[in-house]
């Protein structure tokens, strides 16, 4: 079974690498335990598909060991600052960086930002629904229903949009 444990991993790293780094840093703002967690993410997936037996597709396997290994990072980063829900959130990160040449990589820095704020659950199926992941697929990695996946996805959409209107795009008059 080693043997072909070893092959799927080989098979969901060639697949899923990118993605995974990209989980890692959308629940890890510090680059160093982002590589940590990705790292983390990599063992538990090597660990886990001895017991993959096929009753779901290799992406929804590598993407539920993926989110329960977030969400045990989650839970142990709990215990340290608090953190507060996106919609609380007065100001964004400061955008005024010169040294940032490319405004859309300011966005989506800001993006990254916020979405690392959202409670875990939220962050987990927003960068899920930004890979591309439909919302029954995120439903099976997190457990939630579909309803409540597309719910989620929506209000967070609306969150983050809301915080790059300006005035003038809310109809108010400067």
């Amino acid at each position: 079974m080693r043997q072909d444990a070893d092959t799927l991993y080989r098979q969901a790293g060639e697949e899923f690498a990118p993605a995974l780094a990209r989980l890692a840093r959308a629940v890890e703002r510090n680059a160093d335990k982002a590589r940590d967690l990705e790292q983390e993410m990599h063992c538990a997936l090597w660990a886990s598909l001895a017991r993959f037996n096929g009753d779901c597709a290799l992406k929804t396997w590598v993407y539920r060991v993926a989110h329960n290994v977030a969400a045990d990072h989650v839970a142990k980063a709990v215990r340290g600052p608090k953190k507060v829900p996106l919609d609380e959130i007065d100001a964004l990160p400061d955008a005024a960086n010169p040294e940032i040449n490319a405004a859309d990589n300011l966005v989506l820095e800001q993006v990254a930002e916020l979405i690392r704020r959202l409670p875990a659950l939220d962050a987990q199926v927003i960068v899920l629904w930004l890979e591309g992941e439909s919302a029954s697929d995120i439903s099976e990695i997190t457990g939630l229903s579909s309803g409540a996946v597309a719910t989620r996805v929506h209000r967070i959409k609306a969150l983050l949009a809301d915080h790059f209107n300006t005035p003038n795009d809310q109809g108010e008059t400067p």
